[in-house]
């Protein structure tokens, strides 16, 4: 009989958490509004930590909270308190890195469940062990993690720890995260959540005593993307991971819109569904393809396969061939239509694709009708965030998902 292993969804905000569930998370990850590696995301405050974990336990799912900063010595009173303070709303588990924010939570929450962040750095079962010793229930491992460490670290540790890895996403070009870059470009520590992401930047490299004439290296006419990596993708491979001992597959971007989570979670979802009721496991193509549909860099598996040259380097910037045109937020059986939250820009007679998680996935339909909250026809549909009622037989669901192809290919 197959393991079934969590698939682990981000979400930066709360609709983003909605999304994920929606679609077939079984868990996701969160962050306050302080003291998690994500400052510019939405992010939740108190009540809405509280209301996340009472929504997501009405589903039989889980909410895992990253506390995983580098904190001072100034930081511990107040994380005293979050910790306090979580324990008492019924988070599944936190996400941690340092030593002394994980022996405070162990004396204040002595019953909160532990993860060990993938910005520890484990890459080996003796670590690992190490962390079990420590009460850890789970170890993120380094994405620089072979799958042949992946088994050998599961055979050292057994049953006393659960293994997560990064299966989809972007990758840090540090290793596993720990990078000063953004401190010392912009005066933003990324390990305390702001990294600003210098190693995306554009950059031409000159010669001291050759001023106006830009060395050439991985380079397009856009610039040099010296630090640029590109992102993982495993769709193809998650049986190899389940065999290797992985318990959860996590997917990065808690920053990424509600459209990637779904379509992201869409796709290893299905994936490992179809797993579970064939035994063989073959992602179809229009699985593969779903994860072409979101704005992504050019995919590699990273270093489970073991170090490639080039894993690292991309001269790509994000892209995708389609748009995000509108989330649904119902159907209206009087009006026969699909009530929903324009995202992007559309006309009568585009032809739209749904992502769904039901039978309605990659159904296709032709915009005829369009009115607004008024009744007003509307027949070119360019304002982000209004409400419109398209009319389609075709019954949609809160957090489905709208797109098009993009129409200048």
């Amino acid at each position: 009989m197959i393991k079934k292993v969590e698939l682990l969804a981000p979400a930066g905000s709360r609709s983003k958490l909605n999304t994920a569930f929606h679609f077939g998370a079984d868990a996701c990850y969160v962050a306050g509004t302080k003291f998690g590696l994500r400052a510019y995301a939405d992010n939740f405050d108190s009540d809405a930590l509280k209301s996340a974990v009472e929504f997501a336990h009405t589903l039989n799912k889980k909410v895992y909270v990253t506390v995983n900063i580098f904190p001072k010595n100034d930081d511990f009173p107040a994380l005293k308190e979050y910790f306090v303070f979580l324990n008492s709303i019924g988070v599944d588990a936190l996400i941690m890195t340092d030593a002394g924010a994980i022996s405070l939570c162990k004396s204040v929450a002595p019953d909160m469940e532990i993860h060990l962040s993938t910005q520890a750095n484990t890459t080996n079962g003796y670590t690992a062990k190490f962390w079990a010793e420590q009460g850890i229930k789970r170890v993120v491992l380094a994405r620089e993690t072979t799958i042949d460490d992946i088994k050998r670290t599961k055979d050292i540790v057994g049953d006393s720890l659960e293994l997560e890895v990064f299966v989809h996403g972007a990758m840090c070009i540090s290793y596993s995260g720990r990078c000063l870059l953004s401190n010392y470009l912009s005066t933003r520590d990324s390990n305390r959540g702001e990294c600003v992401q210098a190693c995306r930047w554009e950059y031409k490299m000159t010669e001291a005593s050759r001023e106006g004439e830009p060395l050439t290296m991985i380079e397009d006419d856009k610039g040099t993307y010296v630090m640029n990596s590109k992102d993982m993708n495993m769709l193809l491979y998650l049986d190899k991971l389940i065999s290797a001992g992985v318990s959860s597959f996590k997917i990065e971007g808690r920053m990424k819109s509600e459209y990637y989570v779904a379509s992201t979670v869409t796709a290893y979802r299905r994936a490992l569904d179809g797993y579970y009721k064939t035994g063989i496991y073959s992602p179809s193509e229009s699985l593969i393809e779903e994860l072409e549909k979101t704005s992504h860099r050019r995919y590699t598996t990273g270093f489970y396969f073991g170090a490639r040259d080039t894993v690292c380097l991309d001269t790509s910037k994000p892209e995708s061939d389609w748009l995000f045109i509108a989330e649904v937020k119902g159907y209206d059986e009087s009006k026969k239509c699909i009530i929903l939250e324009q995202r992007g820009r559309f006309k009568k007679g585009d032809v739209l694709e749904v992502l769904s998680p039901d039978e309605n996935y990659l159904k296709k339909i032709v915009v005829d009708e369009v009115f607004d909250e008024d009744g007003n026809v509307i027949d070119d549909c360019k304002f982000v965030q209004q409400i419109l009622y398209l009319k389609s037989d075709v019954v949609l669901h809160n957090h489905d998902v709208l797109r098009m192809k993009r129409k200048d290919l």
